[in-house]
């Protein structure tokens, strides 16, 4: 892809979430988008965003499960951009016309104490390097349309990568446990919207760690010459399918001993 094909593309999103009107498939327009173009386009989107003010206070990591993995026919995950604008208290309202099609899931979060930036990063590095985790949920979104209405093909991974990882929101509960304390294969949440039990799972269902999550994380992000830095919020990956939140629901993940979150849609 040219920067001109790139610069449109990141222009057509940033457009798209403004004006809560989807843009095409980018994998039609674009028949040979790889995933190095994905997240050169995301890349640019980001940068369009901080162009305009925005701060970025993390990242998130997708597609750690293995059902998601072979529905998109990868064997990796992918990431997006955190930014200030995001951010949700726990009981937030998102206001009406906030978002296109907005979806949740229930994640696990880590919020770090020191950077990690290099491609030998281990789990221990990642253990030391968290202050907290706490109980999380992620707003998704899709500024791409998810089918194409004339040729039927549906979105790839490099359209949702460009997307910034369908990235739209993030919520975090109260509590805090010491990552290191905590067997976090095993904190899961029982998800319920309006009341009525939607999904359930356990961290086991991301790369079988959490903390394995942020390490491909942190390995990945030495690839392209980034760090996670101190203070930064990482949304280490979904053990729920998406749930679908049109407005008026009420979502609520009791994580147990570990905590709770929620927001409602106005």
């Amino acid at each position: 892809m040219s920067e001109a094909d790139i610069s449109k593309a990141a222009n057509d999103l940033l457009n798209a979430e403004k004006t809560l009107e989807q843009i095409g498939l980018l994998t039609l327009r674009h028949p040979n988008l790889d995933m190095d173009g994905a997240y050169a386009i995301q890349k640019e989107l980001a940068r369009a965003k901080l162009a305009e003010g925005r701060k970025i206070i993390g990242w998130k990591i997708g597609l750690t499960s293995k059902a998601m993995q072979d529905a998109l026919k990868i064997d990796i995950p992918d990431s997006g951009v955190l930014f200030d604008d995001m951010l949700f208290e726990t009981g937030a309202t998102v206001p009406k016309g906030r978002f296109i099609q907005p979806r949740i899931e229930a994640e696990i979060a880590f919020v770090m104490k020191a950077s990690l930036g290099c491609a030998n990063v281990t789990r221990q590095d990642v253990l030391a390097a968290t202050d907290h985790v706490c109980p999380s949920l992620e707003i998704l979104d899709t500024r791409i349309q998810r089918v194409d209405p004339e040729t039927g093909q549906t979105r790839k991974i490099f359209d949702t990568i460009a997307d910034n990882a369908a990235n739209a929101g993030l919520v975090l509960g109260n509590e805090k446990h010491d990552p290191g304390a905590v067997d976090l294969r095993w904190a899961g949440a029982i998800v319920t919207r309006n009341g009525e039990v939607e999904e359930t799972g356990l961290g086991a269902g991301v790369l079988n760690d959490p903390v394995e999550s942020v390490v491909w994380l942190a390995r990945r992000m030495a690839d392209y010459g980034q760090t996670i830095e101190a203070g930064q919020i990482i949304l280490s990956g979904s053990f729920i399918r998406p749930v679908e939140c049109p407005s008026g629901s009420k979502v609520h993940a009791d994580f147990g001993p570990f905590g709770s979150v929620s927001c409602s849609f106005a």
